[in-house]
């Protein structure tokens, strides 16, 4: 893994964390503990033979059952329940709970949330085989990811991606460096949009970054900083492949002390639950 050489401002965030069916979520717990923030990703391919079967899917899935059915192409199904598979997992591990016991919930924009624990902040993103997860306790956190190799530049798709100063500075580099800093910019920008709860509403010509080397910011147009030391920006490269990249904003909530499931609720709800299951079973 590669990432670039930039001095960091904002919150710290630790390496991504790859996983697989029988990895041990340590070191995932371990970088929310010390940044208050964790990446996970995954490859599909090693998700797949652990996915629960079709009949213990819906189970898994839950409110995201009929949306699964409702994908008609299998890949597209594969990766869709892998991807919340994967969110559910990486949200009990950091809770210390059961996967089963967890629910997503949406915003408006398709925001993902865990219902209930609404002091760990998750965002989610897959393309191609790769599955990536973003967790944080300090307030909010958008990732994403894309082929790092993934033909941009030249195509006419910098005007309608880029401000005016990004795309002076892109045609300024080196011609082997414009599309691999286009695409660092794009998810740059996705992991921005999601992290506000924008996604694609926001037109990303209205807001920029500066090239690596530098502290990541977000820019005015014109270039000029648009974000202070609340945000933290980090682009990494995958020896796989892919390029993924974060942005966590630190709402000053501190760090969190403790991040199982039952203290995310006051005690009062933790018991009328309790008595609700016990009453059930």
């Amino acid at each position: 893994m590669t990432r670039p050489g930039a001095t960091p401002t904002g919150p710290p965030l630790g390496d991504p964390v790859q996983v697989a069916g029988d990895t041990t979520w340590d070191q995932v717990r371990a970088d929310l503990a010390r940044h208050g923030t964790a990446l996970v990703y995954a490859e599909l391919g090693d998700l797949q033979p652990d996915l629960p079967a079709a009949h213990e899917l819906r189970a898994v899935l839950g409110r995201d059952w009929s949306r699964y059915l409702d994908l008609a192409h299998p890949s597209v199904r594969d990766r869709y329940a892998a991807s919340r598979v994967l969110l559910k997992r990486a949200g009990a591990a950091v809770l210390r709970a059961d996967p089963d016991t967890l629910e997503l919930g949406y915003g408006p924009t398709g925001r993902p949330y865990l219902r209930g624990c609404d002091q760990v902040d998750i965002s989610l993103s897959h393309t191609d085989d790769l599955l990536l997860v973003g967790l944080t306790t300090r307030g909010l956190i958008g990732v994403d990811a894309e082929r790092a190799d993934r033909p941009m530049y030249g195509r006419g798709l910098g005007r309608h991606v880029c401000t005016p100063y990004e795309l002076v500075s892109l045609a300024a580099l080196p011609e082997q460096d414009r599309n691999p800093s286009l695409v660092r910019l794009w998810t740059l920008k996705e992991a921005y949009s999601k992290a506000i709860g924008q996604g694609m509403q926001f037109s990303f010509t209205e807001f920029g970054f500066g090239p690596d080397g530098k502290p990541v910011r977000v820019h005015r147009p014109d270039g000029s900083p648009g974000t202070g030391a609340e945000w933290a920006f980090r682009t990494f490269l995958l020896d796989n492949g892919y390029r993924i990249s974060a942005a966590v904003y630190d709402a000053g909530f501190g760090e969190l002390d403790d991040a199982k499931l039952d203290s995310m609720l006051d005690q009062d709800t933790v018991e009328a639950i309790t008595d609700a299951l016990g009453a059930s079973g």
